[in-house]
């Protein structure tokens, strides 16, 4: 039975991911890859596409050419979607659609940008623009849609208008001006959702699917965390909102309030950046493949590679395909090639022998890092460089 329902799982997590926008927003803090990354005007990067924030904040460096690799079509589709209003070269359209998360003309907006997508995005988008249709309901926003989208939706309404004493304290968290009051207010915050069914549902392997965590990686954190899944959740969300400033985190501000502030954005979304990213925009390329056929098609000697997490899942799922992804990462790569990933484990443990023995890992300024972090969700970061 639990290898039935373990299968279930497994499928119902490859169903998602098959047919779905996973990621509205980048979940990787950028701040801290580019001091570790430290790109310039030689820098070519790979990396997984995400959402496309972080593509767009790399930008911001001047590398030569950023190739921006996923499996999923759709999370490439939203890229091209920033990529094509940026050469549009409207910054109010720009920040109404994606920082606002709505904007009363989308429909005209989009019309006027489509011809500069793939064939693949138009077809999302054609069904999906409304995504960005502007209203008074609870989904008002792009940010609230996507199956990542969905869960903030979800909680959001357990919070604000189930759990009403739990929402007051978060209204009053995000004007905290200090730790020591973001401290005490968190305090009732939870004491507020930590209840029997929050404990309850986020054990449930179908809400990590949709916020693209799959069963590998909930075994890991079980595995390597004390008090397993749970303990993790709840001491991370203490973590990111006890010891790092919630007055610039944009990342939990955009999911409880449903939309950016323009003094509390990413990087790509700021006023004074959008001209350079207008005139630099076609340095990022889209490729729908796993990061293995990429580099079979694209081979080249790449200055860095961003991994986000996605080896937790080949770690757990498919070790063969890791240890070949790993070959074809370190034949198109030179002495000195910087790699950045994160994991849910605690340490790099999962990766092939042969790799560690090829990487000089820098420990120390991870760690310090890591503590900074403010999306906090992560259990470990690393960076390496290739020797």
């Amino acid at each position: 039975m639990k290898k039935l329902i373990n299968s279930l799982n497994d499928g119902f997590f490859q169903m998602v991911h098959g047919h779905r926008l996973i990621y509205n927003t980048c979940w990787e803090d950028p701040a801290i890859d580019r001091k570790l990354l430290a790109l310039d005007p030689e820098s070519w990067i790979v990396m997984i596409t995400s959402a496309g924030c972080n593509a767009l904040d790399y930008l911001l460096d001047d590398p030569a050419q950023i190739h921006a690799v996923d499996v999923n079509p759709r999370q490439n589709a939203l890229l091209e979607l920033k990529a094509a209003l940026i050469l549009k070269g409207d910054y109010e359209d720009f920040f109404k659609m994606f920082g606002s998360g709505s904007h009363d003309n989308y429909v005209g907006i989009y019309h006027a940008i489509r011809d500069n997508l793939s064939e693949e995005a138009k077809n999302f988008w054609d069904r999906k623009i409304r995504y960005f249709k502007p209203g008074r309901g609870l989904r008002r926003s792009f940010y609230y849609h996507g199956t990542s989208g969905w869960v903030a939706w979800f909680f959001s309404i357990y919070v604000f208008y189930i759990k009403r004493e739990a929402g007051r304290h978060v209204r009053e968290l995000l004007t905290a001006q200090s730790l020591a009051h973001q401290r005490a207010i968190y305090e009732r915050i939870d004491g507020c959702i930590w209840d029997r069914f929050n404990r309850w549902i986020i054990r449930q392997p179908a809400l990590m699917s949709l916020v693209g965590v799959p069963r590998s990686q909930v075994r890991l954190i079980d595995e390597t965390y004390p008090g397993g899944l749970g303990s993790y959740v709840r001491d991370k969300l203490r973590h990111v909102f006890t010891t790092v400033p919630i007055r610039d985190n944009y990342f939990w501000r955009v999911y409880l309030n449903g939309a950016y502030a323009s003094d509390c954005c990413p990087n790509y979304l700021k006023s004074e950046n959008f001209a350079y990213l207008q005139r630099n925009i076609t340095k990022i390329r889209t490729y729908t493949l796993t990061l293995t056929e990429f580099l079979r098609q694209n081979p080249g000697r790449y200055s860095h590679y961003i991994l986000l997490d996605h080896q937790d899942w080949m770690a757990g799922n498919a070790p063969e395909a890791l240890e070949e992804e790993w070959e074809l990462i370190l034949q198109n790569s030179l002495p000195g090639t910087k790699i950045l990933f994160r994991s849910a484990g605690m340490d790099h443990g999962f990766l092939p022998r042969a790799v560690k023995q090829a990487l000089r890992f820098f420990a120390r300024r991870t760690d310090n890092l890591h503590v900074t972090d403010r999306v906090g969700t992560y259990g470990s970061l690393h960076f390496a460089e290739v020797a």
